[in-house]
């Protein structure tokens, strides 16, 4: 754990992100399920603090989490963390929140972003970021994702909010 907390401090405090740490990251995971799990963890706490970090380690944290993520070194489960409504985030969670996407649309591509985001099995990871629980959570979920420039990963949102 200490590893990983390392690594991920040490990418906090450069001046930008450098893919290098992400790489280093990637590695970790590749090669031992224990760092892999560590960097979930990892991801929950930094998740729940971020409002703690000044808006450039933030920006090197996410990068950092969407390299990880974009790469299948960490698992996409991890996004279950993630509660997407107006009342559940802060404006440093919604910052984290448009990069990682921003980052994670830009590694993959939309489509294979939407293809992603689309798998049955993972839905319920999923759920929280793009909920129907709520007709207000559903519409602040859309209208979050179209005001970063990502709308097109809630059509399916759209479509069972139409039903």
């Amino acid at each position: 754990m200490e590893l990983c907390i390392m690594l991920l401090e040490c990418c906090s405090q450069e001046r930008t992100y450098l893919r290098y740490y992400g790489l280093l990251g990637q590695r970790f995971c590749m090669i031992n399920k224990v760092h892999q799990e560590n960097f979930e963890r990892c991801f929950v706490q930094q998740y729940s603090m971020i409002h703690r970090l000044e808006t450039n380690k933030l920006c090197n944290v996410v990068k950092f989490f969407a390299h990880l993520l974009g790469t299948d070194a960490l698992p996409w489960h991890v996004l279950a963390h993630i509660r997407l409504t107006e009342e559940d985030t802060t404006s440093s969670s919604r910052i984290f929140i448009k990069i990682l996407f921003q980052e994670l649309s830009e590694h993959l591509g939309i489509r294979l972003l939407n293809v992603r985001l689309s798998v049955p099995a993972m839905q319920d990871s999923f759920e929280s970021i793009f909920p129907i629980d709520d007709p207000k959570n559903t519409r602040f979920s859309i209208n979050f994702f179209t005001s970063i420039g990502l709308g097109g990963i809630t059509e399916n949102l759209r479509e069972r909010r139409r039903k």
